[in-house]
């Protein structure tokens, strides 16, 4: 199932994608992800059975999807998980999973902008598979860490480079405002037999820049979901992003860094395809519309 947050009417909802419809889940259902995955299989039997019982669709065109989890309670990254990208970075490959923060008000959707910021040009892109929590959990072994993961997604690591590498914790350089883009669903887990065996690939423009497979993780989904339950507690609605192989911006000659005008598009089989522009900042000091 292709669980989706959405905009119709004015009024936000979770659904499922359908063809180019949405079948909007029951009233009696929560209208937020992380609470609607919270719900757990009651939920998404709910749904499932809205669906096949020709409940009515929402037209895709007719509607706006918001990236899946709009506002994760945690939404974490790990850096240098594949090794060719360690290789281009020439830096050491870790003994443990290295994990940083993005925070949530970087988050947007599929189709939305990403900004160039008046105070850098060093702004990268970084192509990756998330997942999303479905259960809360703590101490998770992992032989039982697919069981807590809700589903799947893709991810846009959007990373302004000079800001990242001011502080060790790399935290505002990985979250600037639009730097966040995820989506444009949530592949339940469900349907994907094995996120360990799925092509990655990032264009920018029509340049493919990164080719690669989830295969070549350095930390799986699974391990990273057993080491960060001994330090913390996950819970329904968080993502996590699991790093990006080589072919970044930073490591081209001459540097590929993003510029207005640029569209990123990310895919990933089984899952779909992650299409951004890129813009200038816009001028003013506003609320941003996305919030």
């Amino acid at each position: 199932m292709k669980l989706v947050t959405f905009i119709y009417q004015s009024q936000r909802g979770i659904g499922a994608l359908t063809g180019d419809g949405i079948v909007a889940a029951p009233d009696t259902l929560p209208s937020d992800m992380p609470t609607f995955l919270q719900a757990g299989a009651y939920a998404l039997a709910a749904l499932q059975a809205s669906i096949d019982g020709g409940a009515p669709r929402i037209a895709l065109a007719k509607a706006r999807l918001l990236a899946p989890v709009p506002r994760p309670g945690k939404f974490l990254g790990i850096g240098l998980n594949y090794a060719d990208h360690i290789g281009e970075t020439g830096r050491d490959t870790p003994a443990y999973p290295t994990f940083f923060t993005k925070q949530s008000t970087c988050v947007i959707a599929n189709g939305e902008a990403i900004h160039v910021p008046k105070i850098s040009e060093k702004v990268d892109y970084e192509g990756e598979l998330a997942f999303v929590i479905g259960k809360r959990c703590k101490n998770v072994p992992v032989e039982k860490a697919r069981e807590v993961i809700a589903g799947f997604t893709i991810c846009n690591d959007v990373t302004v480079r000079d800001w990242q590498q001011r502080t060790p914790t790399w935290t505002l350089g990985k979250s600037f405002d639009t730097h966040g883009p995820m989506g444009p669903w949530l592949v339940t887990a469900d349907e994907i037999a094995d996120p360990h065996k799925l092509a990655l690939k990032t264009w920018v423009d029509g340049e493919l820049r990164q080719n690669a497979n989830t295969g070549d993780m350095l930390f799986n989904c699974y391990d990273m979901v057993a080491y960060l339950t001994q330090a913390m507690t996950l819970e329904p609605g968080d993502v996590i992003t699991t790093g990006t192989p080589a072919g970044v911006g930073v490591k081209m000659q001459p540097r590929g860094y993003l510029k207005p005008g640029q569209t990123v598009r990310i895919e990933i089989e089984g899952i779909g395809t992650l299409s951004n522009p890129v813009i200038a900042q816009p001028d003013g000091f506003l609320v941003p519309a996305w919030v």
